[in-house]
């Protein structure tokens, strides 16, 4: 059935994102499957705006919205067929976690949405279960909440228990709420302004101009953060290379590193290349700027990229950083950004949540360790190091540099000028980390390592 011919305008949005929850539930990243249906489908950008939401928001709220289907129904969420959990996501999320949508519309949507996809023998069993929950949210929270803190929390604000209990015992009950409560807004847009090509001043006056509220980003002097945008490639100076988008912790990471002109950089793991661009703006494009990454069709992207901000420093090479013996002692300056579970990310990335377990975590230590031993040796005497990640686990940041440090002689870490935009997020220990709740930016971890001469 095509959604532009056959559903009323309004049931376009819940089909088009019942589709892609529907691609979700067979496999499908979130944003894989959200791009597969905007394909070839011409929706007004507030459908456009209100399809994003269904999809992401139901996939990000997933256990929330299962734990009220199996409440309301008497029945594990599990005995549902896939299609009509789905489906009951879609209605309850719009109830629950949208203001803006009236209560009787997103009933009648989402009965007509299980009459058009197969379910219209258990239409009114979706009429029935909305109805009641209308009913039980005016006089209390319908979603039963379990006493142990661990699972409240997952339960309330839909993570698995695994991630909160690594939050928790870094941050406490209180500040782990607030993380919750952070990583399920909509994530902002910041650029990245490229000093090569433009100015801060001037693509904040191009994006005003064109009715987009930016602001600017503290610590950050090539930073904007758009307040609400288009299709990027239609904004100004996109086309003129005047700037890329990256979150501003992402930013942090080149500026941590402070490349010179005239060096030898070797960017381990580059792909997409957002980094590696900042890299060559930060040296003027001026040196070389290794670009590594095992497949070439990541590394497509980020020439891409490269050229349409006019930097030519850069340089790629196909492979694993593992076994790259031609690197070795060749780098001014190294960044590792290491393969991680993305757990400060969780805003941008759906699903990312639900993929992730403990086991995938020990797996991706045993990379990262891997991948620093290596890319150390890339270091010239007296070079510099950054090893990053996106996540907030313990296991894949600080122990794997205290490992590191101790049984790897002739490296240390390097305190942070307070000129540094880092400096204002650096722990007493020398690591600098970026907490989404405190500072309003993606989570990050990182930490400049030097390699002394003798080493």
């Amino acid at each position: 059935m095509s959604p532009r011919l056959d559903v009323n305008h309004a049931l376009n949005s819940r089909q088009l994102a019942f589709l892609a929850l529907r691609s979700v539930h067979w496999g499908a990243f979130a944003d894989v499957a959200l791009d597969r249906v905007l394909r070839g489908v011409e929706l007004s950008p507030p459908d456009r705006r209100l399809l994003t939401e269904l999809v992401y928001g139901s996939v990000r709220r997933q256990r929330s919205l299962d734990a009220l289907v199996s409440q309301l129904s008497k029945k594990r969420v599990e005995q549902q067929p896939p299609e009509l959990r789905s489906i009951l996501h879609l209605g309850l999320y719009q109830l629950r976690y949208l203001n803006q949508i009236p209560a009787a519309a997103a009933v009648n949507t989402t009965v007509e949405l299980a009459k058009q996809n197969g379910f219209k023998g258990l239409s009114g069993f979706v009429n029935g279960l909305l109805r009641q929950y209308i009913r039980l949210a005016e006089s209390q929270d319908p979603l039963h909440l379990p006493e142990n803190p661990v699972e409240r929390l997952g339960v309330l604000h839909s993570y698995p228990d695994w991630i909160v209990t690594v939050w928790l015992e870094q941050l406490g009950l209180a500040e782990t709420e607030q993380l919750c409560i952070w990583l399920n807004q909509p994530p902002t847009l910041d650029l990245r302004v490229n000093p090569l090509r433009s100015s801060v001043e001037t693509v904040q006056l191009a994006l005003e101009a064109a009715g987009v509220a930016v602001q600017p980003l503290p610590h950050l002097t090539q930073g904007l953060r758009l307040m609400q945008a288009g299709p990027i490639p239609s904004l100004p100076g996109f086309a003129e290379g005047w700037w890329t988008v990256q979150d501003s912790s992402a930013q942090l990471v080149s500026h941590l590193l402070a490349p010179q002109p005239g060096e030898v950089v070797i960017d381990a793991c580059a792909a997409p290349g957002g980094k590696t661009t900042h890299l060559a703006e930060l040296m003027r494009d001026q040196g070389t700027v290794w670009a590594c990454d095992r497949a070439a069709s990541r590394l497509r992207k980020l020439k891409e990229n490269a050229k349409r901000l006019n930097l030519h420093a850069i340089q790629t090479c196909v492979g694993d950083s593992r076994d790259l013996p031609q690197f070795i002692g060749q780098g001014d300056r190294v960044l590792l950004d290491a393969p991680c579970s993305g757990l400060g990310t969780l805003q941008r990335h759906a699903d990312a949540r639900w993929r992730q377990t403990p086991k995938t975590v020990k797996e991706l230590v045993i990379l990262q360790r891997q991948l620093l031993q290596q890319t150390a040796a890339y270091v010239k005497p007296g070079g510099v190091l950054v090893y990053a990640t996106c996540t907030l686990h313990p296991a894949e940041n600080e122990a794997v540099i205290q490992q590191f440090l101790t049984h790897q002689s002739g490296w240390q870490v390097v305190p942070l000028a307070p000129s540094s935009p880092a400096a204002a997020f650096s722990t007493p220990e020398g690591w600098i980390k970026v907490w989404p709740h405190r500072h309003a930016m993606d989570g990050f971890f990182m930490v400049r390592l030097s390699r002394t001469r003798a080493g």
